[in-house]
């Protein structure tokens, strides 16, 4: 014991003896127990501090492989390391964060050095210190995605700068939205951004750039960056270097064959090593579920085409779901294609390898999960079906011993009228992928290594969960068209999704196959009223969320709860061929589920879909989303039929609820703003 212990101790048995007359002996000797007690603690914490110093000690002179502190102030990324331009990117599909890069890397070209951040891993406060660095300059690669909103990885950012008024006076800032001109909210998210920062104090360096994916947004963003970076050159007072330099990324590091044993190399998974052997919840993008498919079977009769119903076990996977919601999948590529892809650049697909980040500032690493092998990385990790940008182009062309390939890429890659005619005759009306391209252009043979490099990330595949939980609280059911079709080079191209799922299905006395997947939330709902009315509008797999709502329906009638009206519009080519779900249809409408409008195009001369049968009940419609404060679905194309049916819809409301266009547009507007007019489409 130490000596300030035995003073405390004599001071405490002194003090006894002087007041003996008000202690009992068991008093004074809990007394005595109590102070020995808090002295050890004392004195064990001091050495509790000492270890803590030690730990910290060596914790700081750990090398950067076997421990890592994650900064995620960009602010003293960008001044530790000599930067003034940081991209910010909102993405979900990858599109948005290559835009990020590519203009980060450009940056070196006018002396502005760049990094690109992920708004979800930063400090997005400190955007109010920006300024403090000369020169400096934001610039936000942003999609919008659903209904409007933000990605996943910039809601939070999005939410701050909604609720909040940060002073941004003094930020140089530029925007580049990524959308597509087919959804009713198109860029809504770079124009909210634009706009904000502006009125926060923001300086707008160059104008908002609008891309459309439904068009070509290569073209839009190579368009605004011409222009874009001209405008930075005289707002910073710069000028620049001259030809863009090509500099890699990431680096290669190729492992020995001894160097990782089995189990240190990734496989698949993607983020955590053996996540999908060991399987821990909660369940996410970065954590996917390893569900087992226990059904898998056509549901087309004929036709040449073919429709998937696949049920996916969750059970034990602790995910819950609603009608509505979106499954993900994450897919794995073609054999052949990547087969192919291996000879073409003359790697051996089983060497391990590593993709290193050469900006040690870089919050990314590695552009996927690394170790891994070539075949792994092909099959997992890259978009080998894509069509490849031009900045893909414009490093292939560097690898090519014939002049003539190498100019027909080069040329591809400039934002001349002649190159971007080029690109969208060879690549994107021929539906040329990179296999395509080195099949095409034989003398280009470049790194298998780089390629993984410049390819995109395979991303995951959403569809509209077909069931509801009420029904079946452990499975979820999915309604996919296989896609494969023939392009104008005389090659059959397939979707990577549905092309798996055909391949795998149960087969008795064989383990059932296994995909990852995840459960994504989404806005589309049924009313929390049974008894209010609905109108849902789903074509060929437009029925995919319907089938879940009407399932719902029919269990809360089942269970004696008052359902309002329930009219379903859908349509297919055959009765006798596509007609999915027909026999459970059928049955929901001889019960009183539902009211059944089905359209069967090319079963008559004359062609007609589910437009022609809304457009004749206009009567029924404004009946209900006018007077019986009804809502209204609608599922599939967005291009065409979704245009056309809301298009419908304002006519209902002008005809028959008495109302001039601009009423109905903004009557229309206000059951968007209330969920009482939902749509779940795409392009």
């Amino acid at each position: 014991m130490s000596e300030n212990a035995h003073d405390i101790l004599k001071e405490a048995a002194a003090t006894a003896a002087v007041t003996g007359s008000l202690f009992s002996t068991f008093d004074i000797i809990m007394l005595i127990l109590l102070l020995g007690a808090a002295v050890w603690w004392l004195y064990s914490s001091k050495k509790d501090n000492k270890k803590d110093e030690i730990l910290l000690s060596k914790y700081s002179i750990q090398p950067a492989a076997s421990l890592q502190i994650v900064e995620n102030s960009f602010i003293k990324k960008l001044q530790s390391s000599g930067r003034s331009l940081v991209v910010f990117y909102g993405s979900q599909t990858g599109t948005g964060e290559e835009f990020a890069g590519r203009l980060a890397k450009e940056g070196a070209r006018y002396k502005m050095k760049g990094m690109v951040a992920d708004p979800e891993e930063c400090q997005m406060e400190e955007l109010t210190k920006l300024p403090e660095i000369p020169n400096s300059l934001a610039v936000f690669c942003m999609a919008t995605y659903g209904e409007g909103d933000p990605t996943d990885n910039a809601m939070e950012f999005f939410d701050w700068l909604k609720n909040e008024d940060p002073n941004l006076e003094g930020l140089n800032f530029a925007v580049f939205g990524l959308g597509n001109k087919t959804y009713e909210h198109y860029n809504k998210v770079a124009i909210f951004l634009d706009k904000r920062l502006e009125e926060l104090g923001g300086n707008r360096v160059f104008e908002l750039g609008l891309g459309d994916d439904d068009a070509n947004i290569e073209d839009d963003f190579i368009t605004w960056k011409e222009k874009f970076w001209p405008a930075v050159c005289e707002k910073f007072n710069i000028q620049s270097t001259g030809e863009e330099e090509l500099t890699r990324q990431f680096r290669l590091v190729t492992h020995e064959p001894d160097e990782f044993t089995p189990n240190q190399i990734f496989k698949g998974e993607i983020a955590r090593l053996h996540s999908l052997q060991v399987q821990k919840p909660p369940y996410d993008a970065k954590n996917p579920f390893l569900a087992q498919i226990v059904v898998n079977k056509e549901m087309h009769k004929g036709g040449g085409r073919s429709c998937l119903h696949v049920e996916l076990d969750i059970s034990n996977s602790k995910m819950r779901y609603e009608a509505g919601d979106h499954v993900a999948i994450y897919p794995i590529n073609d054999n052949d294609l990547v087969n192919r892809l291996g000879d073409l650049t003359g790697a051996n697909l089983d060497d391990i390898f590593s993709l290193i980040n050469t900006d040690e500032e870089s919050s990314k690493k590695n552009p996927f999960p690394c170790p891994t092998s070539y075949r792994t990385a092909l099959s997992h990790y890259v978009e080998i079906t894509a069509l490849p940008r031009t900045h893909v182009l414009r490093e292939l062309a560097e690898y090519c011993t014939d002049e003539e390939d190498k100019n027909k890429l080069l040329l591809m890659s400039t934002n001349s009228a002649e190159g971007k005619a080029l690109y969208q005759s060879f690549v994107v009306d021929a539906c040329r992928n990179i296999v395509h391209i080195l099949e095409d252009l034989k003398s280009c043979k470049p790194t298998l290594d780089h390629v993984c490099e410049l390819l995109p990330r395979l991303q995951p595949r959403y569809y509209s969960i077909s069931s509801s939980p009420k029904l079946h609280p452990e499975t979820v059911h999915i309604t996919a068209v296989v896609v494969e079709y023939k392009t104008p080079t005389g090659r059959t191209n397939k979707g990577v999704a549905t092309t798996w799922l055909a391949h795998h299905k149960p087969e008795e006395g064989k383990p059932l196959p296994r995909v990852p997947v995840y459960i994504r939330k989404s806005q589309f709902r049924l009313p929390l009223q049974t008894q209010t009315p609905i109108v849902m509008v789903g074509p060929g797999t437009g029925l995919a969320p319907f089938r879940g709502f009407l399932q719902e329906r029919a269990h809360a009638r089942a269970s004696g709860k008052e359902v309002g009206s329930t009219v379903l519009y859908f349509g297919c080519r055959h009765r006798d061929q596509d007609y999915i779900y027909q026999e459970e249809l059928e049955e929901y409408e001889r019960n009183g589920d539902v009211k059944l409008n089905v359209a069967f195009s090319r079963d008559q001369e004359k062609k007609v879909y589910v437009t022609h049968l809304l457009e004749n009940n206009m009567d029924e419609l404004w009946d209900i989303i006018g007077n019986r404060n009804g809502h209204f679905y609608i599922c599939g194309d967005a291009k065409y039929m979704a245009v056309d049916v809301r298009n419908i819809v304002l006519r209902a409301i002008q005809q028959k609820g008495g109302r001039s266009e601009a009423e109905a547009i903004q009557f229309l507007k206000k059951l968007e703003s209330m969920k009482k007019y939902s749509s779940d489409v795409w392009s």
